[in-house]
């Protein structure tokens, strides 16, 4: 019996921006029930990678495929309905919406609407400070709240896979840990991540496995603890 498809797979993609040509063969896959990150400095091709991923930017050569199925093509909006759930790293939290409305968008792009109910119940076991605060307006939300509430809209898509970009930038030391032991949680309810990460020791706290990317391509695949062993990856990752 085949293997069943990896949930996400980046296939040799090419990604520009502009004439800026950002990604060049990128590959890689996120299994059922896994976390994957992607770790790289300011600039390596993180956010590309998600943005193509999620189809924000369109691939030159490659394929995007969603278990097993090619959406390279595909805008956005139909990838979100497909599963795919995206937070990104300014959060894009609508400002003068409150809590509660900004998750309602979410919802509606949710195929048959959502469960609000379920939905209710998976982000309150998430993040329980959200309760207090559902009539807030996004402006009058700290960083570490807008980015709660940023999963949390993903997270009303039912996703399959979550592809979370710099969950852990800007964010105390405390605050990394409840924003690791989220993404824990999050796997533990059979939701696959993807996350791009510039710090590998936070990276290592979540990832089942790790790619590091640098000006546009991947140098290594493989066990976080590997990687941290790897002199060279390290230098590279640390400038």
């Amino acid at each position: 019996m085949s293997a069943p498809a990896p949930v996400l797979e980046l296939d040799r993609i090419d990604t520009f921006r502009g004439a800026a040509h950002v990604l060049r063969a990128v590959s890689l896959r996120v299994e059922a029930a896994q976390a994957v990150c992607l770790v790289g400095r300011n600039g390596a091709g993180k956010t590309t990678t998600l943005e193509s991923a999620i189809g924000l930017l369109g691939v030159r050569a490659g394929r995007v495929l969603l278990r097993g199925a090619e959406v390279t093509r595909r805008p956005a909006h139909e990838r979100a309905r497909l599963g795919v759930g995206y937070a990104p790293e300014d959060a894009g939290i609508f400002p003068d919406l409150s809590v509660a409305e900004n998750l309602q968008i979410g919802r509606w792009l949710a195929p048959g609407g959502g469960d609000a109910a379920g939905l209710d119940e998976r982000i309150l076991a998430l993040f329980p400070e959200l309760e207090s605060l559902m009539a807030r307006r996004g402006l009058n939300l700290s960083g570490g709240q807008k980015k709660m509430v940023a999963i949390a809209r993903a997270m009303a898509l039912s996703p399959s896979v979550l592809l979370l970009d710099e969950p852990f930038e800007g964010l105390a030391p405390v605050v990394v840990t409840r924003f690791v032991d989220a993404a824990r949680r999050i796997k533990a309810m059979g939701i696959s991540l993807l996350i791009a990460e510039s710090n590998v020791t936070n990276a290592a706290r979540v990832a089942d496995r790790l790619y590091a990317i640098d000006r546009g391509e991947i140098l290594f695949e493989g066990e976080p603890d590997r990687a941290l062993a790897d002199a060279a990856v390290m230098k590279t990752l640390r400038g």
